[in-house]
């Protein structure tokens, strides 16, 4: 998630809102706090709820030994270069873009700003999507789910995999979920987003703060934990999404994976819990990103536009 000013602001009540320019510093807030959350405990968190969800019968317990048997402490940072570094120094930018067109143009109807931004991150989650990270994400879950070699034995590098599934697959092979990816990433910003304003709204009507004041470093992180945290509602999605693009070889597993398709394999295989494997780690990503895209990176927007911005 890119951090995002209100893009659209209305003027006096009944007009129509006041449509404010690209912030480019703005942009670079929302790539630095990407890099720093993927970079930290981000990818980790990543691979272990992939993991999960591709092999759905295993528990958390054996999920960190074979992830440790793949590579020690690196193992838990597979598809971080260069995959998850592109898409996360990318992804804001297209955010903030989308978001702040539709908002804007949302704003003007004349519905409430919550649903304006409700529909804003909806429309921003699935832009991200279609544009800077179905590719990115695709390679991320290869790296992830691929066979490892082991010994002397050499393995392909990550750019020769994606070189191989495109000349087998083209196009397509390379975007392989993408549609799933979508759903997640539009659901995602929804409830994100909008469970985050939810919580900060409750917390200035728990405290008795007044409205017009902002809240504490504190709140905000609290805020944003809670809105991150309870969008894993979406979980089956991100199961099915991690099942289309894995590329663990198991018998009667469709070849040509759709949404459908897909959702009626993991049912047949594992039932209901299989939808909702990796949702521990999830939780803790949810958390992790609203944290840092939130309340990390409203910190880091002040900051910027404090020393850096037009006096």
């Amino acid at each position: 998630m890119a951090v995002m000013s209100s893009p659209a602001v209305a003027t006096a009540p009944g007009a129509a809102p006041a449509k404010k320019s690209v912030n480019f510093a703005n942009l670079g807030v929302g790539a630095t706090m990407n890099m720093f959350e993927v970079t930290t405990l981000g990818q980790p968190f990543e691979v272990i709820k992939t993991h999960l969800a591709a092999n759905r019968q295993d528990s958390m317990v054996t999920a960190f030994k074979k992830i440790y048997q793949r590579g020690g402490i690196s193992g838990f940072y597979q598809g971080l270069i260069p995959w998850a570094w592109i898409e996360a120094s990318t992804k804001g930018a297209v955010l903030i873009f989308a978001a702040s067109e539709i908002e804007y143009v949302a704003l003007g109807s004349g519905i409430s700003p919550f649903a304006a931004g409700l529909l804003g991150g909806m429309g921003g989650g699935l832009a991200q999507a279609y544009t800077t990270m179905g590719f990115c994400t695709f390679m991320k879950t290869v790296e992830i789910t691929r066979h490892k070699a082991v010994g002397d034995v050499a393995q392909k590098s990550t750019f020769a995999v994606a070189s191989d599934i495109f000349k087998r697959e083209g196009i397509r092979g390379i975007n392989k979920g993408v549609n799933a990816v979508a759903l997640r990433q539009c659901t995602n910003w929804g409830s994100r987003l909008g469970l985050a304003r939810l919580a900060e709204e409750s917390i200035h009507k728990l405290r008795g703060i007044d409205h017009s004041r902002a809240l504490n470093t504190w709140e905000k992180i609290a805020a944003s934990a809670v809105g991150g945290g309870l969008s894993i509602w979406n979980q089956p999605i991100e199961v099915i999404r991690v099942e289309m693009q894995s590329q663990l070889k198991t018998a009667g597993r469709p070849e040509k994976m759709t949404i459908a398709n897909c959702a009626r394999w993991i049912w047949q295989t594992n039932g209901l819990k299989g939808f909702y494997r990796g949702s521990v780690p999830r939780f803790g990503l949810g958390m992790w990103q609203t944290i840092c895209m939130v309340a990390g990176g409203d910190a880091l927007k002040k900051y910027v536009n404090d020393n850096y911005g037009k006096k």
